[in-house]
């Protein structure tokens, strides 16, 4: 990878150097119209520069906050960097968020300026403006269907950037100047963190912290400004910001941007990434996806791809780590990568990928040595916004499902006595803006950054999580309860999309289940099985079954567990509905707001307890158009079968 050069500090001089050194070379692809268009280095820097004269001009300074909407688009991109070419601060927000969930960020931040990709978005941003008047300046990129919009506040990219190019050539000195005066010290972005308590707070980061975090990754993994990342999840994620932002201008690599949501699969084929990042919800629908495409495929198809699969879970982790395995095996692995695992690599638009990192949120361990098993060199890395992703990172021949490898070199860390991670590295937040008392008792005065995570470092080194130190618990008879685990242990199942574990303080563990609808709809087809939609399924004793059978497979693997044996999940419902960001049941990077949960459906908690076999349910929905409603449903309440470690035996 390229070195450090020296006195390259800030962002927008770092994409000053690669517009100078590999200024032809691609920096960001975008598929429209089914054509990847490309934009070189030298180009995103001049369409840079030009858009910050432009935001210059339309009264954008030093240390104001400038919002982001949109997809994963190059101009969203040249955006960012324009905002810091000026010493103004980039404020990405979620694009799925409705528009009551713009309006605190833009309230808290001060935004005055915004970059809009679509007529969506604009709408958002104009149906709050009466709570938020300092937004005086909207910037769209897409036109279509804003041609007979007249409000004041809007104007179209193209228009500014003709100003912008116009300001440059009168006074090129300014913007020079303004780059020039830029520091690692000064703040180079803001991300609201997901909030999965109260208000999102506003996370500060440093152009220091970002650039040593993304430079000491890539060093580690020998990335190089020949590898190819395809940029599909949202930008006001950290983890998709550190990746399509921060590493490619440390690196000088490539993003892809797909064309929407629903190409990404066929975009990532044609990409062929060599560097490829997914947090386990992705994971878990890829698998998903070649479960149901198995189901479709011959009898001789189904037994081939059996066969291979057992051999690759028993060796092909081994192989990938270099490690001994017999001659037979070995052969064997071969014939299947010809015959399975290569075809099943080029599916999944993984056949190129050197390098892949999960996390946001733990993984379940049958989903990642899946991933391992055929091939492709899936690791784990712990970190989070506060930190700038890089924490901890699983080296290669280290990677094991059960932890999140050693400290990323530059980090330190250490436990409290309730086995809470701290942390100290050169990535922390510099603070959460406008929030001092949060700020301090996240990171006290040694710098230690208080994470929120229970867990512990082992004897090889490398740090294992157990799940949030609020999250963890014990059921009355004192036993380890980790819902995170749980969880993760039944959404290996492609049926199963969320499920939430209940058990702190109670006598056994009940469970919330979300089944997949498309894979569970295509499994009710195949049978020939009616129905008018998610809750209509939701209510079949088929389905109920079906679901009984996953609970239960996982309850014979935790009593082979003596730490989590009595962690066996007794009872379950279904839901009458998806979980849903907008009913405020998951954080927006899909994350299951627990807590609120069990208060919003606390009927439905005391009948899994109180040996009801039926629950009635009826609570308020918000529809997509921001209509809301009442939903009320019948549900039913499911026991499943336990296992004793004898029962266990019996069977084997």
């Amino acid at each position: 990878m390229a070195g450090n050069p020296s006195g390259q500090d800030t962002f927008p001089k770092l994409l000053l150097h690669h517009a100078q050194v590999r200024p032809e070379r691609a920096a960001i692809r975008e598929k429209d119209l089914g054509i990847w268009q490309t934009w070189t280095w030298k180009r995103f820097a001049d369409e840079a520069r030009a858009l910050a004269c432009g935001l210059a001009a339309a009264g954008v300074k030093r240390g104001d906050h400038v919002a982001m909407v949109g997809d994963n688009r190059p101009r969203l991109y040249a955006a960012m960097a324009a905002t810091q070419c000026l010493g103004a601060v980039p404020v990405p927000l979620y694009q799925d968020a409705v528009a009551a969930e713009m309006a605190y960020p833009i309230q808290n931040a001060e935004i005055t300026h915004a970059l809009a990709e679509d007529q969506e978005q604009v709408d958002k941003l104009l149906e709050i403006l009466p709570k938020c008047p300092m937004l005086k300046h909207i910037y769209y990129d897409d036109p279509r269907g804003l041609r007979h919009y007249s409000q004041p506040e809007l104007m179209s990219y193209e228009k500014l950037l003709g100003e912008g190019r116009e300001s440059l050539r009168s006074d090129p000195a300014l913007l020079e100047t303004e780059i020039a005066k830029g520091s690692g010290e000064d703040t180079a972005a803001m991300f609201f963190t997901s909030g999965t308590t109260g208000n999102p707070k506003g996370v500060v980061l440093t152009h220091h912290s970002l650039i040593d975090r993304a430079r000491a990754a890539a060093e580690m993994e020998g990335l190089s400004d020949e590898d190819v990342v395809l940029a599909y999840l949202p930008p006001a994620w950290i983890g998709q910001n550190i990746f399509s932002y921060a590493q490619p201008f440390v690196t000088g690599y490539c993003i892809c941007c797909p064309e929407s949501a629903e190409t990404v699969m066929t975009d990532l084929r044609e990409i062929g990434p060599s560097y490829y990042f997914a947090p386990p919800r992705v994971l878990e629908a890829l698998l998903t996806q070649v479960s149901i495409r198995m189901e479709d495929a011959s009898a001789f198809k189904r037994g081939l791809y059996k066969y291979f699969m057992d051999l690759a879970q028993r060796v092909g982790g081994s192989l990938l780590d270099g490690k001994d395995v017999n001659v037979t095996d070995r052969l064997l692995y071969r014939l299947g990568d010809v015959l399975v695992y290569g075809p099943l690599r080029n599916v999944l638009g993984m056949s190129r990928v050197r390098v892949a990192y999960t996390a946001g949120e733990a993984i379940g361990p049958d989903l990642f040595l899946f991933y391992r098993s055929i091939g492709i060199n899936l690791k784990q890395l712990y970190g989070s916004t506060e930190t700038s992703v890089f924490v901890c990172i699983q080296p290669n021949g280290q990677v094991r499902a059960d932890t999140v490898g050693p400290a990323v070199k530059g980090v330190e860390l250490m436990f409290t006595p309730q086995r809470e991670l701290l942390i100290r590295s050169p990535g922390l937040f510099k603070e959460y803006y406008k929030n001092p008392q949060a700020t301090k008792e996240a990171k006290d005065a040694q710098g230690w950054f208080h994470t929120g995570d229970a867990g512990y470092v082992d004897q090889e080194g490398h740090l294992r999580i157990i799940d949030r130190v609020k999250d963890v618990g014990k059921l009355a008879d004192g036993t380890l309860f980790a819902p995170k685990y749980l969880e993760n242990k039944l959404k290996f199942f492609p049926y199963v999309k969320e499920a939430v574990m209940f058990g702190d303080g109670r006598d056994k563990v009940c469970a919330f289940v979300n089944f997949d609808m498309e894979a569970v709809g295509s499994w009710a087809e195949k049978r020939n099985l009616p129905y008018a939609g998610y809750t209509d399924l939701a209510s079949r004793p088929e389905i109920i079954d079906l679901i009984r059978e996953c609970v239960e497979k996982v309850n014979a693997d935790l009593a082979r567990d003596p730490e989590l044996a009595n962690s066996q999940i007794h009872r379950f419902l279904i839901l009458h509905k998806e979980l849903d960001a907008d009913d405020g049941e998951l954080t927006r990077t899909r994350k299951v707001r627990r807590g609120a949960i069990a208060q919003k459906y606390q009927e439905l908690v005391a009948a899994l307890y109180d040996g009801r076999k039926t629950a009635h349910i009826e609570v308020q929905i918000k529809y997509e158009d921001g209509r809301s409603g009442t939903v009320s449903a019948d549900l039913g309440v499911t026991d499943a079968k336990t296992f004793g470690a004898g029962e266990l035996k019996r069977a084997a």
